[in-house]
């Protein structure tokens, strides 16, 4: 099927968010987007946290995951290292952080 043809539907959410690493909470924002993977089953979201140098710290001191919540939802996301700009990406497979249509 030509790539014009196939239907790959996105959600996402764009605005203020808190990663919670352990009893430790960060305000940021983020941009969350995210699919469901018919191969897998799964719901897989990913994003960008805006720069924040306390998270820089959190995850420069070792904190790689982080529950990630948003005014309509939360899951715990992995964390990897920063682009150019100090924004960290993060992932997860599960129920998104954000609403789905």
């Amino acid at each position: 099927m030509p790539p014009e043809e196939r239907e790959h539907h996105e959600d996402g959410y764009r605005g203020d968010a808190v990663l919670v690493f352990g009893r430790r909470e960060v305000p940021v924002g983020v941009e969350l987007r995210g699919f469901f993977q018919p191969i897998d089953g799964r719901y897989h979201w990913y994003g960008r946290v805006d720069a924040n140098d306390e998270v820089t710290a959190l995850v420069e001191g070792g904190a790689r995951t982080a529950l990630v919540r948003t005014p309509t939802g939360s899951a715990t996301g992995s964390l990897t290292d920063p682009d150019p700009w100090s924004r960290y990406r993060v992932s997860g497979t599960s129920t998104p952080p954000f609403a789905v249509d």
